[in-house]
């Protein structure tokens, strides 16, 4: 379990004022000027030395992807842009960070700016998070007044200063090159890599998208040492990580704790266990509604880390855990993912906007038991047709949940298939 020294979120839940005064007491821009002056390339290293993996739910290495961005600049100014639109169902993480920790997001955009050698950081936040938007924007000014951003940020000799671009609730904005499509003013739909945002992104210029959970740990890390960050968690799989735990437990909640802490003791410690028991568990959906649900079977030992839940054919994702006991439809929760799914494709690829729509349409039949079992291998073809022939991941997103609902629990969806046919043969 994590121990509260090593905990980076210190105000989650909000018990302290969120604006600059507070946060300086609490530890931020302490020592910004000296981490900058540590140099852009010495930073990169040090956070790939502490492994940490990208937040927003792929889990690709952090400084890694940072390294991608041209060192010698072509004329064109370089951008950060941070992903804070979160429309993943059933996680309330970076809003939480917005609400009441904006201060390390604003100096991690500026740290991760500094190394990446961008002029400016755009964070693209959700139009619902009306209250995060105002106190995102209110942070930003105080750090602007105090002379922490914008000319001569924190006398570091670095110009660098941040905006706030308000969404419009799209789900599809949360992939990356949406995101900067809806940026610039356009529709948000993904667009084809190759070019990579490194190359040609946001205005057509070098740009890197990140997570804001990704960016507000930066500034602690760079504080305790990439080390101290490694050290936590598993190999691989290092630090820690907000997990959002929702649905049937007895106090929902979001945590910090360590990579790779065990579901169980994550639900058992933090969530007050699962509503009626812990054999009352039917399943849990471990990274946002996008990945593969697991059964209770796998519960009781999978660590909550992105290589051991791969083992297991699903992923941490978002890390948002939702918990469904027994009294859950579960035919009924995963259609209504599907209904998520098809309303959310952006349309521009034939095997998401069609397939989408279908899969839904058969999952409300399977759900009510008026289909045939033959149009369950039919559906499962469907989604392998879609998985990977798209664009972007959405197409994979709006098939997973239902290839995971087969694989688990296809005994269930045959059963009310042969009942619905029995009450029905008259």
């Amino acid at each position: 379990m994590l121990s509260d020294k090593d905990r980076i979120f210190t105000n989650l839940y909000g018990f302290e004022s969120p604006f600059l005064d507070a946060a300086k007491k609490r530890g931020d821009w302490n020592g910004t000027k000296d981490i900058m002056a540590k140099g852009q390339d010495a930073i990169i290293e040090e956070m790939k030395e502490s492994g940490l993996r990208g937040r927003g739910g792929a889990g690709f290495p952090t400084g890694l992807k940072w390294s991608f961005m041209p060192k010698q600049s072509d004329g064109r100014p370089s951008y950060l842009v941070v992903n804070a639109d979160e429309g993943e169902p059933g996680t309330c993480k970076d809003r939480e960070i917005m609400r009441h920790d904006p201060h390390k997001l604003i100096e991690g955009c500026l740290i991760a700016g500094f190394a990446m050698r961008a002029v400016a950081a755009y964070i693209y936040i959700r139009g619902e998070f009306v209250h995060e938007a105002k106190v995102l924007e209110q942070a930003i000014e105080e750090a602007r007044e105090a002379g922490l951003l914008g000319k001569n940020a924190c006398k570091s000799g670095y110009d660098f200063d941040v905006f706030v671009h308000r969404g419009a609730g799209a789900y599809i904005c949360g992939e990356e090159t949406a995101l900067i499509e809806s940026l610039e003013g356009k529709k948000g739909q993904p667009r084809l890599k190759p070019p990579f945002p490194a190359n040609v992104g946001v205005f057509g210029c070098p740009t890197t998208v990140n997570n804001v959970e990704s960016i507000a740990v930066v500034p602690e890390i760079l504080r305790r040492g990439g080390a101290w960050f490694a050290g936590l968690g598993r190999e691989n799989n290092t630090g820690t990580k907000l997990f959002c735990i929702s649905g049937h437990v007895n106090k929902p909640c979001n945590v910090e704790e360590e990579m790779g802490i065990p579901l169980k003791e994550l639900i058992e410690k933090h969530a007050g266990g699962v509503r009626g028991g812990w054999d009352n568990l039917l399943a849990v959906i471990p990274g946002g509604s996008s990945v593969h649900l697991i059964p209770k079977s796998v519960c009781d030992d999978v660590l909550m880390d992105f290589d051991s839940l791969r083992a297991e054919g699903t992923g941490l994702g978002t890390a948002a855990v939702i918990v469904m006991d027994k009294s859950t439809d579960i035919v009924r929760a995963i259609t209504r993912l599907s209904a998520f799914y098809k309303h959310e494709s952006c349309g521009q690829c034939t095997p998401c906007r069609e397939g989408t729509g279908w899969m839904w349409r058969v999952m409300e039949r399977l759900a009510t038991g008026e289909a045939e079992i033959e149009e369950i291998d039919m559906l499962l073809e469907v989604t392998k047709q879609i998985e990977g022939h798209t664009i972007c991941a959405l197409g994979d997103a709006a098939a997973w949940p239902i290839q995971g609902l087969m694989r688990h629990f296809r005994p269930e969806v045959e059963r009310r298939i042969l009942e619905y046919k029995k009450t029905h043969a008259a």
